[in-house]
């Protein structure tokens, strides 16, 4: 599981510096403005795969943690059930935040 999960970052960091050329309008840019660009372009790729990262495992235990109690306790289901949709909102909000600020990085390139 880990070992996947580094291959995919590894591809994904490879990929990510191999398209910032693809990506540079070197003709009509200075030589320091294209590496701000570039610079912006990597945060803002990493932002949002660290942020995607650390919703899903927060949702994955809030999840894990909820089927734990209602498995316990049958019949407190309902009681667990609804918090935990609230937290997984608030999880998931967290996640759109950096997904709005990754966009407002791409607005600057």
């Amino acid at each position: 599981m880990v070992k996947r999960f580094l291959n995919t970052a590894a591809s994904t960091i490879v990929l990510m510096l191999v398209a910032i050329p693809a990506f540079a309008d070197g003709a009509a840019a200075s030589a320091g403005d294209t590496s701000v660009k570039a610079w912006l372009a990597i945060a803002s790729g990493i932002g949002i795969a660290i942020a995607a990262f650390g919703g899903a495992l927060g949702q994955g235990r809030s999840i894990s943690s909820a089927l734990d109690g209602i498995a316990r306790n049958p019949g407190a289901s309902g009681k667990i059930v609804t918090p935990m949709i609230i937290g997984l909102a608030l999880i998931e909000s967290l996640v759109i935040y950096a997904f709005v600020i990754a966009f407002l990085l791409q607005g600057k390139i």
